[in-house]
């Protein structure tokens, strides 16, 4: 299935602290999450170990909502958060 990213929300993507790759890895392997308004969500969770904003974690989880049109998943927003998770699979924040 294609995956359809636009310029605003590879931008903000970026702003948040991920890319193209980590996005299309989280709609093809994510976890699925609630979503609103007739959409869905995936998330996944990754190894971080960096200092972001001054302040260092351990992991950080990305969420993609999007919506299935024709043989295509698009990318409405994405969310990235930081800090840590017990399971890969942790509840939706």
């Amino acid at each position: 299935m294609e995956i359809l990213l636009d310029a605003h929300v590879l931008q903000r993507a970026e702003e948040r602290g991920t890319d193209k790759a980590e996005i299309e890895d989280v709609l093809l392997t994510g976890f699925p999450i609630p979503a609103k308004h007739g959409r869905q969500g995936k998330a996944k969770v990754y190894p971080f170990r960096q200092t972001r904003h001054g302040k260092y974690y351990e992991q950080k989880r990305v969420e993609v909502i999007y919506t299935v049109e024709k043989q295509a998943l698009i990318a409405i927003t994405v969310y990235v958060f930081y800090g840590t998770w017990e399971h890969t699979h942790a509840d939706p924040i």
